[in-house]
């Protein structure tokens, strides 16, 4: 396994493997508790709110104010008990994730994502899953959904080093769900009118279990 040199190292790169791919599953339990210490939880925004509905502006400051944003994000996704968080689900209008979530074979990924893009991918490297899929801007609703079993997210870490990320299983699935909330897209947009109308019954039927901004 290759690693990013020291001075990269001190600037928060995470570890790449021989293929130029983070290592996110590595001292997991302490970089995200690291963050989230951090933080401060905000509420989540939900379905209709304006800031989830268009596509976000591109990260270009990475300083302070973005690693507090992160930290922010970090506290947020564990008190909503969520396993990936965009800056929209908190009302913030910029191109940045954060995640924390296992894949299908229980190894757990953490990281940040900044400015990300999905790696198109071939044909015959494109299976797909139909699991269900929730969202915690969509609290209490869930709704089976295709989504390819493998996803390689490209972008830039929380100082501005460029990063390839990639993932299976349900860790791809929070990869494409993620970045998707950075263009304005939630994933009932990608259902059809039915199970759309029946997420948000599921939602109305459901109080929320953790603090979200009311749409006036």
């Amino acid at each position: 396994m290759a690693q990013q040199d020291t001075d990269q190292q001190h600037a928060g790169v995470l570890p790449v493997d021989d293929e130029g791919y983070v290592v996110d599953t590595e001292d997991c339990e302490e970089r995200e508790k690291a963050w989230r210490e951090r933080g401060a939880s905000r509420p989540i925004t939900v379905v209709g709110n304006p800031v989830l509905h268009k596509e976000c502006r591109d990260v270009t400051e990475f300083g302070d104010e973005l690693q507090q944003l992160v930290a922010d994000m970090f506290a947020s996704q564990r008190t909503a008990e969520g396993v990936g968080l965009a800056a929209n689900q908190i009302g913030v209008d910029l191109k940045v994730f954060v995640y924390d979530c296992p894949d299908d074979d229980g190894v757990r990924h953490t990281g940040v994502v900044c400015n990300p893009k999905l790696v198109e991918l071939a044909a015959d490297r494109r299976r797909l899953d139909d699991s269900n899929e929730g969202c915690l801007s969509v609290p209490g609703a869930y709704a089976p959904l295709a989504r390819p079993d493998y996803a390689e997210v490209t972008g830039q870490d929380e100082r501005g080093n460029p990063i390839k990320v990639r993932g299976t299983g349900y860790f791809a699935r929070c990869l494409q769900h993620e970045t998707d909330h950075l263009y304005g897209y939630l994933y009932i947009d990608r259902l059809s009118k039915r199970d759309r109308k029946d997420a948000l019954r599921q939602m109305a039927e459901n109080e929320p279990r953790y603090p979200v901004i009311a749409n006036d």
